[in-house]
């Protein structure tokens, strides 16, 4: 998708730390021959809307392997509490007018799901901070914690975020929205957000975003059809070399 207006100075950062308690070293994972975080970045480069792309990480091992690529590093510090802190390090020594936060474990990310996010931002002027939904179709994915959930308003503002079964459905025909964790947001809102005080939502249910609704900042959600697939855990990457093997998966590319 190319941008349909003069866009400002959008920037995609895709931070990445080699320590994981459940799967250390994730980014330099092969899949088809290249380490993951080559795959998030081939994929981003195909978004019709980012300006600039950057990997921001603390690690020397993933900085020399993403220089080998091509990418352009940002070096960060190694004490970022989250993601979030890191990708807002990384874009403040940048001009950058809107900010993406790419995540860097999920090496099938549609090109297409970045453009919408994007728009979703730049089509509303009051719009601070967007993100993404996907409908949920199993109840499998509905009760799994790891699963989190959004409900929205009528015109797309996230109403809650939640790892629990939203809304709860007491017998009527509730729809359930997979939260796509996915951000864009206006420069001064991410260099401001790690001022933020973190709520008690947040701290119970493990969900940054929430500190954005508890301080009364709009996040608005758009709908994809996006499927994402997250790699967490070896389990999660075998799953997705088993999607590499199926000819129908398109292998990202240089875009």
């Amino acid at each position: 998708m190319l941008c349909s207006i003069v866009p400002p100075k959008i920037l995609g950062v895709i931070p990445a730390r080699f320590a994981s308690s459940r799967f250390p070293g994730k980014p330099l994972a092969l899949i088809a021959g290249k380490p993951m975080i080559q795959h998030v970045w081939e994929r981003s480069r195909q978004s019709g809307c980012l300006s600039r792309i950057l990997i921001a990480t603390d690690d020397p091992r993933i900085a020399d392997a993403a220089r080998s690529f091509g990418a352009e590093i940002a070096l960060t510090r190694d004490d970022h509490p989250s993601g979030t802190d890191r990708v807002a390090e990384a874009a403040a020594a940048t001009d950058a007018d809107v900010i993406v936060n790419i995540q860097g474990d999920e090496p099938l990310i549609d090109p297409a799901a970045i453009d919408t996010a994007i728009h979703t931002l730049l089509d509303d002027s009051a719009c601070q901070m967007a993100t993404l939904k996907k409908r949920i179709l199993t109840a499998e994915e509905i009760n799994n914690p790891n699963v989190v959930k959004v409900v929205t308003a009528h015109d797309g503002r996230a109403l809650y975020f939640s790892r629990s079964p939203i809304p709860f459905n007491r017998g009527g025909d509730a729809v359930y929205w997979k939260h796509i964790g996915l951000y864009v947001y206006r420069r001064s809102l991410l260099l401001g957000y790690s001022s933020l005080p973190p709520g008690a939502l947040e701290e119970a249910e493990k969900l940054e975003q929430l500190r954005a609704l508890e301080n009364g900042i709009p996040i608005r959600v758009a709908e994809t059809s996006y499927e994402t697939i997250g790699v967490d855990t070896p389990q999660d990457l075998q799953a997705v070399l088993n999607l590499f093997k199926d000819s129908s998966t398109p292998v990202s590319n240089h875009g």
